[in-house]
């Protein structure tokens, strides 16, 4: 039953790879308006070898920023730049695999991709790795390595990652009910603008008794700051 609940609420994300590349996931902070990009700089470095550059380039065309949309275009650049180790390729390229958009679609090449770049590091497809363990999608359904891939993210400040840790420690979903640690993530989540993390702190928080609400403010808080100490130079 507890499983079925938890499924209800995080399968409703759909599939998060291609949403992830396209920028169509539940709420964040507003974006911060940024420059124009120089496409004609960053396309002469791409053609370069850089790998940088050859990701970004292929995000341009993904969202039709800059260029004319052209997931073929996309494709072609990640891979240039996957071919290289960078990360972020590796998970954009996954991606159209995922949804067969510039290439055929192949969940196997896709979940590849996406397990290279989660051992690098990279944040989106750790969460990915952890939404497909979950549901069983290409891979054996896994609560306890969707917890651990979630946790990653989470770790990295990802808010779609710390808001479903936190569900899976209020429901014990691939670890122990764990009301205090619940609290912390969906604290985190809500503290980026993850809309759907407010109204779940309240039926939490429900839960809990005073000293262990302080306890997982606490806890948010420290995290919180070790996360700022890190990204200050």
């Amino acid at each position: 039953m507890i499983e079925n609940t938890m499924k209800k609420g995080l399968l409703l994300i759909g599939s998060v790879g291609f949403c992830a590349l396209v920028a169509c996931t539940p709420s964040g902070p507003a974006p911060v308006a940024l420059p124009p990009i120089d496409v004609t700089a960053l396309r002469a470095k791409a053609e370069q070898g850089n790998p940088q550059a050859q990701a970004q380039l292929a995000r341009l065309y993904v969202k039709g920023q800059g260029v004319t949309n052209s997931y073929v275009e996309a494709a072609k650049w990640f891979r240039l730049a996957a071919d290289q180790g960078n990360a972020d390729a590796r998970a954009g390229l996954g991606e159209l695999y995922e949804a067969g958009r510039g290439v055929p679609k192949d969940l196997p090449q896709a979940i590849k991709l996406y397990r290279l770049a989660a051992d690098q590091g990279n944040a989106g497809a750790q969460y990915t790795m952890g939404f497909l363990c979950e549901a069983g999608r290409g891979l054996p359904q896994n609560q306890a390595e969707a917890t651990r891939w979630f946790r990653l993210a989470a770790e990295q400040g990802d808010p779609l990652s710390q808001y479903d840790l936190g569900q899976r420690y209020d429901l014990g979903v691939g670890v122990p009910v764990d009301r205090i640690e619940a609290l912390k993530w969906l604290t985190l989540a809500a503290a980026q603008g993850q809309k759907d993390a407010p109204a779940r702190l309240d039926t939490v928080k429900s839960k809990m008794t005073r000293e262990e609400i302080s306890e997982a403010k606490r806890r948010a808080a420290s995290f919180s700051s070790k996360q700022n100490s890190v990204l200050t130079p």
